[in-house]
């Protein structure tokens, strides 16, 4: 490995980026199937079209183009991993300092795409990176704590419009290469064969599902939880658990069930090697366009959905006015306001939207917005600094309560609790919170659940919330099992 103080990805000079737009309607799970079902490192930001209008974009790409770059971090170590046709280089600085020296010096799209993603860097920012971020470096995560392709070649979905876009940064010397991956991907794009579904995959075990901390002790962690706010040690605490398996499912065939029963606009699929990120996450964390405009949208309280439309209706309007949900969402709101307002102009902080109902596959939510225009000399990953770890994730104040997580979970939350999504070369980019997660790691599975613990809430109901977030991703993994057996399957020990 060679040990570099500045400069990464890519080479000087710098490269042009040439874009192409197909107007034909393509399916964007038949392209990422086709064109990088079988690469070790990939990604589909996938702005699932059954998410209810929610998500107009995805992304596809890998790692294999003449540019493109796999950027890992760790935080113990406090050095950047940068490896790029075969060669590896080092630097030792945080991440955050990495992607912002970068972005700033490399050429963009301009302003006639309809979207922000102009290629760039797509991938996670793990929860340890808190103590970058005004936390402390508590637990140690086996995997990297950042983790992101730098993407030369992307092929965008615009499901508003119907249409692609081929995106390619050319190097100088390179237009016969980028010419030929245009026309080779157009002509692939043009011509996909349909693909059976996930369903019909066979021969999967039949997986046994624990979670890391039994009910007891989850349960005696909300007590403690209680008893520190009652102390005025914190407002609220945002306590997770996780679901644990083991499973010989192909990740991107488990994703593909994942996506079907929990459609959602922040869903992803990342694969870095034996590590692959699963994601129907409902929320966004930042997102920061052209305009330098602000937006993020936390997610505090949530309604499983009924079994008829009357009842339906009934749980999202009981949830709408829930004492409890409605004081969870509130503070999250608060301490997003709070975290803007260091890196946003004076006085365009604003919440446009608070507690309003969002309805998704499995359940309802409560959700907020809140905005704000980017300060003059800062650029987006600035923000995302100032902003991490979400705070719909931790709780509030988040100094003081990341370390009563910390001492009460014991262990790394590692990419979930985290945020995931692209920094784009233009300075835009869009994260969502790392939740309804699936984590698969060989033939390990994990699944983060947990939620905000107040003084209203009660230890067996936010027991039973924990769950009803876990159903989905574990019926994804299990759908014969799990679809039919109540969640107290956990508490027969």
């Amino acid at each position: 490995a060679l040990e570099c103080s500045g400069g990464g990805v890519p080479d000087a000079p710098l490269p042009r980026i040439v874009v192409e737009r197909i107007d034909a309607e393509i399916d964007s799970e038949l392209a990422f199937v086709e064109l990088y079902g079988d690469c070790d490192t990939a990604f589909w930001l996938d702005s699932n079209e059954g998410s209810g209008g929610r998500g107009r974009f995805s992304f596809i790409g890998d790692a294999r183009g003449p540019l493109a770059a796999t950027i890992t971090y760790d935080v113990e170590l406090g050095e950047v991993r940068v490896e790029r046709r075969g060669r590896v280089e080092l630097y030792r600085e945080s991440i955050f300092q990495f992607l912002k020296r970068e972005i700033s010096r490399l050429p963009h799209a301009g302003e006639e795409l309809p979207f922000d993603f102009d290629c760039g860097f797509v991938g996670y920012f793990g929860y340890e990176l808190k103590a970058e971020c005004g936390g402390e470096a508590a637990h140690h995560w086996t995997h990297p704590d950042a983790a992101f392709v730098f993407a030369d070649r992307i092929v965008a979905f615009d499901h508003g419009e119907g249409c692609a876009y081929l995106l390619c940064l050319v190097g100088p010397g390179e237009e016969e290469l980028a010419e030929g991956w245009v026309e080779a991907t157009r002509g692939r794009l043009l011509s996909l064969s349909e693909i059976g579904e996930p369903d019909a995959v066979a021969g999967w075990d039949v997986p046994e599902f624990e979670l890391a901390r039994d009910r007891e002790r989850y349960l005696a962690h909300i007590k403690e939880c209680k008893r520190l706010l009652l102390e005025g040690e914190s407002y609220e605490v945002c306590l997770t658990n996780k679901v644990l398996t083991e499973t010989d499912a192909d990740s991107l065939e488990l994703y593909r069930r994942l996506r079907r029963l929990n459609p959602a606009p922040y869903s992803a699929f990342l694969r870095f090697g034996e590590l692959a990120v699963l994601s129907s996450s409902p929320e966004r964390f930042l997102r920061i366009g052209r305009d330098r405009q602000v937006e993020a949208r936390p997610i505090k309280g949530t309604s499983r959905r009924g079994r008829t439309p009357a009842e339906d209706s009934l749980l999202a309007e009981e949830l709408r006015l829930d004492e409890k949900s409605r004081a969870e969402n509130m503070m999250i709101a608060d301490l997003l306001r709070n975290d803007l307002g260091r890196v946003c102009e004076v006085g365009t902080v604003q919440a446009p939207a608070l507690m309003q109902i969002e309805t998704y596959e499995t359940v309802h939510q409560l959700v907020s917005t809140v905005r704000g225009q980017l300060r003059g000399g800062l650029e987006a990953v600035d923000c995302i600094r100032a902003c991490f770890p979400p705070g719909s994730m931790t709780g509030a104040p988040k100094e003081r309560t990341m370390e009563i997580v910390d001492e009460l979970e014991g262990e790394a939350r590692g990419v979930y609790s985290g945020a995931l999504g692209y920094l784009g070369l233009g300075g835009g980019c869009d994260l969502g919170v790392v939740i309804r997660t699936i984590l698969v790691e060989g033939d390990s599975a994990s699944i983060g659940v947990g939620g905000a613990i107040v003084m209203q809430s009660d230890p067996d109901e936010e027991y039973q919330e924990m769950l009803l977030k876990a159903r989905a991703p574990m019926r994804a993994i299990d759908p014969q099992g799990v679809s039919g057996r109540d969640p107290k399957v956990f508490e027969r020990a």
